[in-house]
């Protein structure tokens, strides 16, 4: 069988400096082709690795639910903790069932609603994706700042340098990947066992605090009850403000996104690998159930303990409550300790945010063909990572409150979608109990959503921003790649090759461009008869007819199979692909490649106007075939003469 590779556009054009190499080198990764044997481990070690972005927000959550709840913060997080347990684990394990390469349910979205509506759904996500892991690395950075700003034995120079201290740790990060990052599970579990460990800790001693000092319980139920009446209202309110609580929420879709870190059993189906799922509910479970104690602790003791004043901006406990206790009872020196166990935990958190986006972007867009080949490679898209990364840092003044709404448009609208997803999944297998529960949950998050939104608008701005980026650039690079050779791979089958080889006895090959929408005996023969009168070949000369039927029109490339038929005495190449022009472009240059005979491509001009076809075939992949087979043909093969011929009439 035939078979001709086409390489990408970016390795037709070879680079002649270092530097260039250096930058776009595709090898430098985090998915690399080995990754999921090189770094697979235990479930609860991969665990960690999503931990550093889950468990890493108790350095900021119990301030935040503090600040927007007040008294309430303990009955907030319970809600919380009922959305986690009840209706995202569920949710994600079903996610992780299905896409157990670490998709997501961005790409069950993509495999449940085909064609253009789900590449722009796709695209939308992406955009609220890209708010969710960037605002997760620059807060992240925001409060590693904070946590060394308010350390009492940080000199007292570094005072409102929020915006330099965050920025340079941005700049490490970007660093760190310029270099070659790969994530090392380890470094995680350490990092991650330390700083629950010394959480743990904390929110010991505060407990005891409590209980040598009743009195604490007392006047924060009188407050309670003076400032809100009756379980009703506190109900009502607690309901109202869980939006802003939403960041607690955080880790599920990173714990799906490593689940390729987690080894298989030796012999089972990468297909269906039954014992790394079963590893991945594991790894949600019990990641749920840490955080949710933690939590629900950390939110008791904090509103207990910390004067309300101190939550404000320039409060001493605004975005370190748990900082803030270990320093007053534990003595400077733990809560110095305490402080770099989060500073670190927090940076890496970042780090394991812009690894998600690093990974998320060359898995769907330069697919699609909205984006260009370099956006395979890492570096690049670091440096673009790390400006936008700055940007958003100078924009929010390195304000760990003033992100959070950010933060949690992006989180809630990737749950939506993943509750979404799972809900049309259990729909279409007919699970009629599952699909009401899922549709329940997914009813809970759009709710959230929407009234984080409505409450919070700057974090539906900032999403928007990131979804117009996305889209505009993903629309103008689809348009500007339009006419590249989109065929990753061109396959004859034997009866395919016997054709093309009795045919090329002569030394041309005639391929006449046929739209295999009418099939009948009589309409080859007109087809075949007009070519003879337009472009004056015999009709006893032996001629192939070439069909091309379009498969997903939103689809960039994919490999092309040959396939070789005769119907009603006429010889027939058919092929499936998105595009029509570009495709036999790119069987014509296979078959001059493979068996040595320069083809003969013979079209009729299409009728419409020039404008429509053009809207036809960025779109639809059809449209007007044959001026855009010749541009097809015409940039991939510079040489005139080594350019398989056109002709039009």
């Amino acid at each position: 069988m035939g078979t001709l590779s086409v390489p990408p556009a970016s390795e037709s054009r070879p680079a002649h400096r270092r530097f260039h190499r250096w930058l776009t080198d595709q090898s430098v990764g985090h998915e690399n082709s080995g990754a999921e044997k090189k770094h697979a481990g235990k479930w609860w070690q991969v665990m960690c690795l999503s931990g550093l972005d889950y468990f890493s927000t108790l350095g900021y959550q119990p301030a935040i639910a503090a600040l927007a709840a007040g008294a309430l913060a303990p009955f907030a997080t319970l809600i919380l903790i009922a959305v986690t347990l009840g209706a995202a684990l569920p949710v994600y394990r079903r996610v992780a069932t299905e896409s157990p390469h670490g998709q997501g349910s961005i790409a069950m979205l993509e495999r449940l609603l085909p064609h253009w509506k789900g590449k722009l759904l796709v695209l939308v996500l992406l955009g609220f994706a890209a708010t969710d892991f960037m605002i997760t690395a620059t807060l992240s950075a925001a409060d590693a700042s904070a946590h060394l700003i308010e350390n009492p034995v940080t000199p007292a120079w570094f005072t409102g340098k929020e915006i330099p201290l965050t920025i340079i740790l941005l700049l490490l990060l970007g660093a760190l990947f310029m270099r070659g990052f790969n994530e090392v599970t380890w470094i995680a579990v350490v990092l991650v066992g330390t700083f629950l460990t010394l959480n743990l800790v904390v929110i010991g001693v505060s407990l005891s605090s409590i209980a040598a000092n009743p009195v604490t319980i007392s006047n924060w139920m009188d407050s309670l009850f003076a400032a809100h009446g009756n379980p009703v209202m506190i109900l009502l309110v607690c309901l109202i403000v869980f939006p802003k609580l939403a960041l607690g929420l955080s880790g599920f879709e990173t714990g799906v996104a490593v689940m390729p870190q987690i080894s298989m059993k030796a012999g089972e189906s990468p297909q269906n690998p039954a014992s790394r799922i079963r590893g991945a509910h594991k790894l949600l479970t019990t990641a749920a159930l840490i955080m949710s104690g933690f939590l629900m602790l950390s939110s008791i003791v904090t509103t207990l303990l910390i004067p309300a004043a101190e939550f404000q901006e320039g409060g001493a406990a605004n975005g370190r409550a748990l900082s803030w206790l270990a320093h007053h009872l534990m003595g400077d020196g733990f809560g110095s300790i305490y402080d770099v166990s989060t500073i670190l935990i927090l940076w890496f958190a970042g780090a394991s945010a812009i690894a998600g986006l690093l990974n998320l972007i060359p898995r769907y867009l330069p697919r699609f063909g909205m984006a260009p080949e370099w956006a395979r490679a890492v570096r690049p898209l670091v440096v673009v990572v790390i400006l936008v990364a700055l940007g958003i840092t100078w924009h929010f003044e390195a304000d760990v409150n003033a992100q959070g709404a950010a933060y949690a448009t992006g989180v809630l609208v990737l749950m939506s979608s993943a509750a979404i997803a799972v809900t049309i999944s259990a729909l279409r297998r007919h699970e009629r109990r599952k699909s009401i529960m899922y549709m329940v949950v997914s009813l809970v998050f759009l709710y959230t959503t929407v009234l984080n939104c409505f409450e919070r608008p700057e974090g539906l701005k900032i999403a928007a921003f990131f979804i117009t980026a996305v889209l505009a650039v993903s629309l103008f690079s689809r348009f500007r790649r339009s006419t590249e050779l989109r065929a990753t791979s061109v396959r004859f089958d034997a009866a395919a090759e016997h054709l093309i080889a009795e045919s090329a006895r002569r030394g041309t090959l005639q391929l006449i461009a046929h739209e295999p929408a009418n099939t009948t005996k009589s309409r080859y023969r007109r087809k075949l008869h007009h070519a003879a009168l337009a472009s004056h070949i015999s009709q006893n000369a032996p001629v192939i007819f070439l069909e091309v039927k379009v498969s997903d029109y939103s689809d960039f490339a994919e490999d092309i199979q040959v396939h070789g038929i005769v119907r009603h005495g006429f010889w027939i190449l058919e092929a499936t692909a998105p595009s029509v022009p570009t495709s036999i472009a790119a069987i014509s240059l296979a078959i001059r490649d493979q068996y040595g005979v320069m083809p003969h491509i013979y079209f009729r001009w299409t009728e419409g106007n020039p404008l429509s076809n053009l809207a036809r075939f960025l779109l639809l992949g059809q449209g007007e075939i044959a001026p855009l087979t010749r541009e097809v043909l015409r940039e991939a093969e510079p040489d005139l003469q080594r350019r398989p011929w056109v002709h039009v009439g």
